[in-house]
């Protein structure tokens, strides 16, 4: 899953649970519903991983989308947190919206035989989350 930084989903890919994460890399940032603005000095893109995604092939594929790579090595973090207070870490606004889709039944415990009717949920509770951060409900 991509987030923009309120937590609004931007981009689900789906896939078997023995599949490792770095394979679902490129298909993610290639089904980026929005127009991403134009890279510029003063206004990067920043994509924010986590220790599963260190290595060449997502370096090359942050160059090649212009994002701006944030990759943590485990525990580096918490030492940060642990010498500074004030410090926040950039992916739990990923978690956060994760912990959102897990409040959906029909995508936290799957259901369906078909990939194509998970997917269909997934998009759902998406829309459903990008619509609840509006603030039109009141």
């Amino acid at each position: 899953m991509l987030t923009d930084a309120k937590g609004i989903p931007l981009s689900v890919q789906a896939d078997g649970a023995q599949r490792h994460d770095v394979k679902l890399a490129r298909p993610t940032i290639e089904n980026i519903i929005l127009k991403k603005p134009r890279v510029q000095k003063w206004h990067k893109q920043h994509l924010c991983l986590d220790a599963a995604y260190v290595g060449d092939e997502v370096r090359e594929l942050a160059s090649e989308f212009n994002f701006t790579l944030h990759v943590r090595p485990r525990g580096e973090e918490a030492n940060l947190i642990k010498r500074n207070a004030r410090f926040k870490a950039r992916r739990w606004v990923v978690e956060r919206t994760i912990s959102w889709l897990n409040r959906f039944r029909g995508i936290l415990i799957r259901w369906e035989k078909k990939a194509t009717h998970y997917l269909a949920m997934l998009h759902l509770a998406c829309a459903i989350i990008t619509w609840r951060s509006t603030g039109l409900l009141g």
